[in-house]
């Protein structure tokens, strides 16, 4: 650790302001205990399959689809499964980094 009356890097500077950011946030910096990180580890996998799966089945539809409109429906389509995916996701995440149950 550098000296109190040592100057800082940019990149110390920037740590410091992202902490307090954080604390003004309310964000707790504690580090995760192993069963957080499985479960976290276990949230984005099925997530991630989840995406996999309806990238799969998305592709199946763009094969059988006859318009321009039919496609960009279903491109519209798999870009909200996707948004609401990485929603759930992320709030699951968050909820256990908190302490809750997911």
């Amino acid at each position: 650790m550098p000296d109190d009356d040592a100057p800082k890097s940019a990149y110390e500077l920037a740590m410091e302001r992202l902490r307090k950011k954080d604390q003004e946030a309310g964000e707790d910096d504690r580090p995760l205990t192993d069963e957080q990180k499985t479960a976290i580890a276990e949230i984005r996998s099925f997530y991630k399959s989840k995406s996999a799966e309806i990238e799969i089945l998305h592709q199946a539809a763009l094969r059988t689809a006859q318009t321009r409109e039919a496609v960009d429906a279903l491109n519209d389509n798999l870009r909200r499964d996707n948004d609401r995916l990485a929603g759930e996701r992320d709030r699951k995440i968050a909820a256990i980094r908190k302490g809750e149950s997911a």
